[in-house]
Formats: C-alpha cells, structure tokens, sequence
C-alpha cells in the first residue's frame, strides 16, 4: 500500500525544507572578468547566510546543490578549483556550523570524491552528529536519476535476498532507500540564476513542491531575496489534490 500524500496546508506557513539550486557563480565571474573559481568561492558567503537564515526563519531542514554528477564534465581546472574550495570550506565553517547546533550531511556518489574531500566529509558529519538544530544536507555528485537508480537497486536486492516480496514495494519503502531518507520532502526548490528547471535535483523529493525561481546570480543572492521566496511560498495554498475548500477547513 502506497504512503499516504502529504496534508494540505493552508496560507502563511513556514517550509520546513528548503532545497536551493545554487546557479550563476560562473556567470557573476565572467561579468567581472574574473575567472570561474572566484565566482565559486564568492558564492561561500550566500551559502553561509542561507544557513544563518534559514535558522532564524524556522526552517528545519536546509538541502543545497553544490555539485552535480553532470558538473564532472566541466573544465578540469574548475572541478580541481572546486573540490579545493570544498576542503577549504570545510576545514572553515564546520566549527561555526557546530557552535550554532547544526548538523551537517552530505549525499551523492561520494566515493567518486577525493580522498582527502571524502575524510574532511567524514569527520565533518562525526562533529555535528549529535546536533538538534537546523539539518543541512550537501548534496555533491549528485543526479536525481542516479538517487533513483541506486534506490531501485537496493530494492532488488533486498527481493533476491528475501527479506522483501516485490508487491510490498510501495512510496514509503523507496523513499527510505533514497539520499533523503529519514527527511520528509523539500517544501520550497529555490533556484537562482535566471534558469527554470530542476536540473536532475531529487527529481523524486520534489514531487510536491513549490518551485521559485529568481534571475539574481547565486554569489548576490541574500537575506532580502531568500525572504522574498518564503513570502511566496506563505501566499501558497497547497492542496495536494484536495480542492481549495477542503484545504480552507483543514
């Protein structure tokens, strides 16, 4: 039997997850004439005040894009630059991250990662383990379709082995084997710069959400813009196939 969907809510909510594409690091460079690594690391800052406000906002769970399985094929000079910028930044922010109660996850295809980004990752989700605040979860070589894939193949092999029957698959027991397990779905995709599309981001988690997009360049993106998209979001109605009526006396 399939998991039920999600209750519908009604006006001036808070999402409880906020998934952000984080676009335009490359195209904030190249409008200074700067190369693509400094759009990278100018994107730090949002990254950081993105965590600060969802934090104060109430949100519970916070997911960012910050590398793709598709990016692997970009210049091999601006993958380099970028695992570099990700050590860097973990060795920085993790001890800030802890400080303020946060716990940090990542998920994707992380063995396809450095080993040395691949300890720092480790002893990053060690640290903030035990944390109860504001979940924020990188998502680095990540695809959607591969999420998928990977959870219909853990799938398989619980049938093969017997500890599952084939009509006992439902919603809820290929969730559990998705990157997001034990989180409930993105409420909000937030995506910058200019682009409307998803882009193979959690293709399955974001089944219900509300999608925003915004033309500002991610390194730009602040606390006025972030607000302007949880405004939006509190202005929906989300019915989740019930008519508006319903949702009016839920």
């Amino acid at each position: 039997m399939s998991s039920p969907s999600p209750k519908p809510t009604v006006n001036g909510s808070v999402p409880r997850h906020v998934a952000i594409i984080m676009d335009g690091n490359g195209r904030w460079a190249r409008n200074r004439n700067k190369p693509r690594r400094s759009g990278h690391r100018a994107g730090v800052k949002s990254v950081r005040m993105s965590v600060e406000t969802a934090a104060q906002r109430g949100v519970e769970y916070l997911t960012l894009f910050a590398f793709s399985s598709e990016n692997w094929c970009r210049p091999e000079d601006e993958v380099s630059a970028l695992m570099s910028l990700f050590v860097e930044a973990l060795r920085r922010e993790v001890d800030e991250l802890h400080r303020n109660n946060v716990r940090l996850k990542f998920v994707g295809a992380l063995h396809e990662l450095d080993q040395k980004l691949r300890i720092k990752i480790s002893k990053s989700e060690q640290k903030t383990a035990e944390n109860t605040g504001l979940r924020l979860t990188i998502a680095i070589a990540y695809g959607g379709r591969w999420d998928i894939v990977e959870a219909s193949k853990a799938l398989a092999r619980d049938v093969v082995d017997g500890t599952l029957a084939v009509d006992d698959i439902d919603d809820e027991r290929f969730t559990a084997k998705l990157q997001l397990s034990g989180m409930p779905d993105p409420d909000l995709l937030i995506r910058t710069g200019g682009e409307q599309r998803i882009s193979n981001f959690l293709l399955w988690n974001l089944a219900y959400a509300e999608l925003w997009f915004t033309d500002v360049l991610w390194p730009e993106f602040d606390v006025s813009v972030f607000d302007e998209a949880l405004k939006c979001y509190a202005s929906k109605q989300r019915r989740f196939g019930h008519t508006g009526d319903q949702v009016e006396t839920v």
